[in-house]
């Protein structure tokens, strides 16, 4: 255990110190091997008149042999060997390094820019009482916004309707999709033209789909007569409601993992297929002995995928439902938090990205705001690492 922990820490000071040379030293080093090319030109082509000017010609090789060594270092030291053979040196792995961290560098520096550094500023937020309106003048309080938010019972609310949504919306999503791409996949004439109409919902924008929807069930569906899109967004049916959101989630995202399972399935090897059928298994057979685990990890993929989404659903909320319609909050959640025989409003959809929005922008509660969206992508991170544990565990046992 302890070898392993000295093996990484050689190589991460290694990489940060060989990130520091390959941006200071070698850029140095090449300008030098720049000037010793251009005067070695300059005195090949117009100087060499006398013996002194062949002098300093041959004084100019002889420095380039020197520098231009490729033999690598032969020390006793780990870390300067490594820092030569990987980042520094005249070796190939070197060169290969320096040529991938030189093309990394300008979306590295955007991605620090955008997101890493306002990460660490809303951690930090986090512990102020920050609220929009105090800006510069707030305080640092530690942790007490996130020792409140396990009092906030409308968060924990919120989280609760998240996971039951996003479960359900997984499985749905994921089914569909795979339904499709094995539709598309047959050898029907306009599979090209049903694979791009699965598809094109996913180019609508959520919050431009959320308003169509809002359209369909409000107005198109109940001038039909149909009883169950009269009530699916009125206030009490919180439950008709999730169904109806997670219709529209579903038509608009399963064509875009319908694709991931199609690449999947063109991928498995027809001579398979064939010996199957020959062996005399029948198409379900064939599926679920051939077909199934050879898309395990197009599931990985696509699981992972649709649970962000899913945790993270927020515009085509908005546009929809703006977080309703009203319900009542549930008793166990109630009497969990103290608020026994009480009836507590809340929104059905309060979703826990909206939950922190209205906390940040609606109630000027910035600093708490943050706090949920930090608390949030903890979890989200934590739940998303397990899945894809369990998926990739899965393909092996496939």
């Amino acid at each position: 255990m302890k070898k392993k922990k000295d093996d990484f820490l050689m190589k991460a000071a290694t990489f940060i110190v060989g990130l520091i040379l390959v941006f200071t030293y070698i850029p140095v080093r090449r300008l030098y091997y720049l000037i010793l090319e251009i005067s070695d030109a300059i005195l090949t082509k117009k100087l060499l008149k006398s013996p002194e000017d062949i002098n300093i010609k041959n004084e100019i090789d002889r420095i380039r042999k020197i520098y231009m060594s490729t033999k690598a270092y032969s020390g006793k030291s780990r870390f300067h060997y490594r820092l030569d053979r990987y980042y520094i040196g005249h070796t190939e792995q070197a060169h290969s390094n320096r040529v991938f961290i030189f093309f990394l560098f300008p979306t590295f520096t955007a991605f620090s820019v955008f997101v890493i550094t306002p990460f660490i500023m809303g951690v930090y937020f986090s512990m102020t009482d920050w609220t929009g309106l105090n800006t510069g003048h707030q305080n640092f309080i530690g942790l007490q916004n996130y020792i409140g938010l396990f009092r906030d019972y409308q968060f924990f609310y919120s989280f609760v309707r998240t996971a039951t949504y996003s479960i359900m919306n997984i499985l749905v999503i994921n089914i569909v999709a795979f339904g499709l791409a094995l539709l598309v996949t047959q050898n029907t004439k306009l599979r090209n033209v049903y694979r791009a109409g699965f598809f094109l919902p996913n180019l609508i924008g959520g919050l431009v789909l959320g308003y169509i929807w809002q359209f369909i069930y409000n107005s198109a569906l109940t001038s039909l007569g149909g009883a169950w899109a009269e009530s699916v967004l009125a206030a009490g049916n919180n439950e008709h409601a999730m169904a109806a959101l997670i219709i529209v989630v579903t038509w608009q995202y399963a064509g875009y993992i319908m694709m991931i399972y199609i690449a999947a399935i063109q991928n498995v090897p027809q001579d398979l297929i064939e010996a199957s059928r020959i062996d005399g298994a029948n198409a379900y057979q064939r599926f679920w002995n051939i077909t199934f685990p050879l898309v395990a990890q197009a599931f990985t993929v696509s699981l992972f995928l649709t649970l962000v989404t899913s945790f993270k659903q927020f515009d085509t909320v908005i546009s929809l439902t703006r977080g309703g319609p009203a319900a009542i909050m549930p008793s166990w959640i109630t009497g969990l938090f103290g608020l026994s025989n009480t009836l507590t409003p809340v929104k059905s959809l309060n979703l826990i990205a909206i939950n922190i929005y209205n906390e940040a922008f609606v109630n000027y509660n910035m600093g708490i705001g943050q706090a949920k969206a930090v608390f949030f992508f903890i979890i989200l991170l934590g739940i998303s690492l397990l899945q894809v544990h369990y998926s990739k565990k899965r393909e092996v046992e496939l």
